[in-house]
């Protein structure tokens, strides 16, 4: 057994590091790129049940402390996305859908429609900061929209179901845990903080098209290790953990907070796509130096025995 060898809720992944969703998900054609680059497994882009534009540009941009983004969702829809799918097994490592929704009609619709058995699993954002309609800004960040949704689609699919929750709630331990009684599998965190915004003082206006947009990068990655922590102490099932990774220090320390896999997003804009590969190789050196057998020996080691 490799020591990057882990699993999130029954699907073997050769290490740690998953794509997040919205970074180079967009197409099968990307795929092998990744999979050259050493990655555990691939997140696709989030699919709407009607094609969508997204917001216009500027939708992101690098500041001194990361990335903000107002991208939009955009994505070609359901039918263009079937058939930009269908096939996947020739795909090495696993594939994860991902899906959004406006209403609870519409995660029932896609949850029947849009999972393949070629997926490994699908993870459901109910956690956009900037997109109208979706996630924050149509409530489905409140327990009781989570569980509703999430139950919906448990009902539709028999697919590991991933929850990708928000860092702008009062308490993303209780909303894990909601997602956890309705019937998700894993949970992921944690989606872009904000919104935020930042103003070009020489033109005088927003830098992003849409004004407000959702903060990722290194700023947020303290905010990203606490949500998981605190969400490993309230669920029995896996984490995904997102938010600032962008070495294999950052990983270490999001799996001691409780993290089984890593998401990594913009960390693909500062080191290009072979950061799945250095990451690796960075945690495999420092699981090493430290006489660690396997990378699950440090998930939840922050975590204070009782």
């Amino acid at each position: 057994m490799s020591l990057l060898e882990t699993s999130i809720c029954g699907i073997k992944l050769r290490n740690p590091t998953v794509l997040a969703a919205g970074v180079l998900g967009v197409s099968k054609a990307y795929f092998q790129e990744l999979i050259d680059s050493g990655i555990g497994m691939i997140t696709i882009k989030s699919i709407s049940r009607l094609a969508q534009t997204g917001h216009a540009s500027p939708c992101i941009l690098p500041y001194e402390a990361g990335l903000i983004n107002a991208v939009g969702y955009p994505n070609p829809g359901i039918e263009a996305a079937l058939e930009e799918f269908s096939d996947l097994n020739d795909i090495s490592v696993p594939v994860c859908a991902n899906i959004i929704g406006k209403n609870i009609e519409d995660f029932d619709y896609m949850s029947k429609h849009f999972l393949p058995y070629d997926f490994s699993a699908v993870e459901v954002v109910l956690s956009c900061p900037h997109t109208p309609v979706y996630g924050m800004l149509a409530g489905q960040h409140t327990p009781e929209a989570t569980y509703e949704i999430v139950s919906a689609i448990k009902k539709n699919t028999a697919l590991p179901l991933i929850v990708k929750l928000s860092p702008n709630v009062e308490n993303i331990g209780l909303l894990a845990k909601t997602a956890q009684e309705a019937g998700a599998d894993a949970i992921s965190a944690c989606n872009s903080v904000g919104p935020g915004m930042l103003i070009n003082i020489d033109s005088g206006e927003p830098v992003l098209d849409f004004t407000i947009g959702g903060l990722t990068g290194p700023a947020i990655k303290p905010i990203a290790v606490r949500c998981v922590y605190e969400i490993f102490e309230q669920v029995d099932i896996p984490i995904i953990g997102i938010g600032g990774i962008s070495n294999g220090r950052d990983a270490v320390e999001m799996m001691m907070a409780g993290a089984s896999a890593v998401g990594i997003g913009s960390a693909v804009y500062y080191r290009g796509v072979s950061v799945f590969k250095k990451i690796n190789d960075e945690i495999e050196e420092w699981l090493k130096a430290n006489r660690y057998q396997s990378v699950q020996e440090i998930v939840g080691k922050a975590h204070v025995k009782k």
